[in-house]
């Protein structure tokens, strides 16, 4: 499964055997644990998450926004991979967590366009229910997918603000359209062969550099060796570095947008819970979790630390 982000390493070597990135002491201390009262009291829930920077605090945003509703939470964060933490939640082992609607696509081996958001949400989300018991709660408008950046003052200077502008640059001027990319992106259906064949240009291969993920978002950022390449769209580099995304106009990329998974019957058993997430979910977009990711990969804090200041920030605790 595609992993959205790349984690921090050192939040990854934070990670317990249990799978769990973040202690009980480094939780209290932010404001955890389940309020005296609530809609919630006495509800106990298990919540998971996957083991990069952006599912470890929404891992967090979860389990703390719940406890302010009064149910003790239990932490599973740092799940290694989509598979193991889905695994997880159709057996019954863990109650929720964050998946990505493109993720969901894959994993229940849909067909067909992946280009409307809204349709993509609707047929994941039926089947999973129908098939796995699995409820999908409505996506938040962040959309973790692929997307093609460039510095902010290249992209003036060039004049280039959309894939399609970028595919007249590649035309008139390939050299200062180069391009970097993983190799999973070079070789995916959704990577850089399709996306010549979408938008009609073909990039000289001289101009084209394979980096592994993480230095792509610096070498972008310094025009070397190239002045765009493939990123994560709510990786938190992304504005730390100066970037901008290029706008998808033709709509190529598949839609990543989240939404909580929940166990049907919790959900069923404690509807509060939907209550509860509704309005975490109707704030996150993709800019908001740039920010929040760049606080913990940029600035060094901690997911839970994010996390409580962020609910405090807007009522949610």
């Amino acid at each position: 499964m595609r992993s959205p982000m790349l984690a921090a390493a050192g939040l990854l070597s934070l990670a317990l055997t249990s799978g769990c990135a973040l202690t009980k002491s480094s939780v209290e201390q932010a404001g955890g644990g389940p309020a005296d009262s609530g809609p919630l009291k006495g509800v106990t829930v298990n919540v998971a998450s996957k083991n990069f920077t952006e599912q470890l605090l929404l891992c967090e945003i979860t389990a703390q926004r719940l406890e302010s509703q009064g149910a003790p939470v239990k932490r599973t964060c740092g799940m290694s991979g989509s598979n193991a933490v889905r695994a997880a939640v159709t057996s019954g082992s863990v109650d929720m967590y964050w998946e990505y609607t493109g993720t969901g696509w894959l994993a229940l081996r849909l067909q067909g366009s992946l280009t409307d958001p809204g349709a993509v949400y609707k047929k994941v989300s039926a089947l999973d229910k129908a098939k796995h018991g699995v409820v999908w709660l409505p996506p938040a408008a962040a959309n973790n997918t692929y997307a093609v950046a460039v510095k902010k003052e290249t992209a003036r200077k060039l004049g280039v603000s959309t894939l399609s502008d970028y595919a007249g640059l590649v035309a008139k001027d390939p050299k200062n359209a180069g391009f970097c990319g993983a190799s999973e992106f070079f070789g995916r259906d959704d990577g850089w062969p399709q996306l010549q064949e979408k938008y009609g240009f073909r990039l000289p291969k001289r101009e084209v550099a394979e980096l592994a993920e993480g230095p792509i978002y610096n070498a972008v950022a310094k025009g070397n060796p190239c002045n765009f390449g493939e990123v994560f769209a709510t990786d938190g580099r992304i504005p730390a570095l100066g970037l901008t995304l290029l706008k998808d106009d033709r709509k190529f990329f598949p839609p990543y947008n989240l939404s909580l998974n929940v166990r049907g019957a919790v959900l069923e058993k404690h509807p509060q819970i939907r209550t509860a997430m509704e309005p975490v979910s109707s704030l996150l977009t993709t800019a908001e979790l740039q920010r929040l990711n760049a606080r913990i990969d940029v600035d060094g804090k901690r997911p839970e630390e994010v996390a409580h200041q962020w609910l405090s920030a807007n009522k949610l605790k």
